[in-house]
């Protein structure tokens, strides 16, 4: 960090992005700045965990900062993978970030997760559905197939949008969508999972953008525990027991066929 003189304020300019451990640290700088260092240091870890385990279902990162260690959470699908033998890739992983974000010896340690529903994850059917296209599969097959995978796993709905040169020379965009999708207003931020990712293929870049909408689940384990504030729920009628009811007062009366009035006991 270098310091900047003032007037009577003395500020530090961040040379490189500093690790969230050291700026706790850094009392003297600025909340602006520490938001901004936050937010550079999360991207550029989340883009490179993205390059490196992609192939591995890489689905996102978390960041935790305790008083001892920083902790980062790498969900991913395939852990195994990403743990490597003896857990040496992890290891591995690990010194690069202590050594990129400069922090102390030991205070950094790297955790994977494992995704309990990949069919849920835009991440993971972004990485899978890119895979499949480099391998030279058919763009409607491809979208198809990750459509149907989705669907069949409890998605409410999907939408897949593909556009770059797909065949001719000419670029175009072509849209895959099934099922229920909400587009705006706070559950979408719960019931949404979206991602973006690019596709480096021989006659250009391919842009492939997947959003799942995710089922509600009280538990919280496979969609957001959150219900939709529009969801109607019929509850089934109670059984009404009739009441007790004498007989009515007219069959107490009995009536000649005559018309005459029945004899006084």
């Amino acid at each position: 960090a270098l310091p900047i003189s003032s007037g009577n304020t003395t500020v530090f300019a961040l040379s490189a992005p500093l690790c969230l451990s050291n700026m706790a640290q850094q009392a003297q700088i600025s909340k602006k700045r520490k938001f901004v260092a936050d937010g550079v240091f999360n991207a550029e870890l989340n883009e490179f965990l993205g390059r490196t385990l992609g192939e591995d279902g890489y689905a996102g990162v978390e960041v935790r900062v305790t008083p001892i260690r920083t902790e980062i959470i790498i969900r991913a699908t395939r852990t195994r993978e990403v743990l490597g033998e003896k857990g040496r890739r992890i290891r591995e992983l690990t010194a690069l970030v202590q050594k990129r974000f400069g922090f102390p010896e030991n205070s950094v340690e790297l955790f994977a997760e494992r995704v309990e529903n990949r069919a849920s994850c835009a991440m993971a059917q972004c990485e899978s559905l890119r895979y499949k296209l480099l391998g030279g599969l058919a763009v409607r097959r491809a979208c198809y197939g990750v459509l149907r995978f989705i669907m069949e796993n409890g998605a409410t709905g999907v939408e897949v949008i593909i556009s770059g040169k797909l065949r001719a020379q000419r670029a175009k965009a072509m849209k895959f969508k099934q099922g229920y999708l909400i587009s705006t207003g706070e559950p979408k931020k719960h019931y949404i999972s979206e991602a973006v990712r690019h596709v480096l293929m021989r006659q250009g870049v391919l842009g492939i953008k997947v959003k799942i909408m995710m089922s509600h689940d009280p538990e919280g384990k496979m969609g957001p525990k959150m219900q939709m504030p529009d969801k109607i729920t019929v509850h089934e009628p109670k059984e009404e027991v009739p009441p007790m009811m004498g007989p009515p007062e007219d069959a107490q009366q009995e009536y000649s066929y005559g018309g005459e009035e029945p004899a006084a006991a």
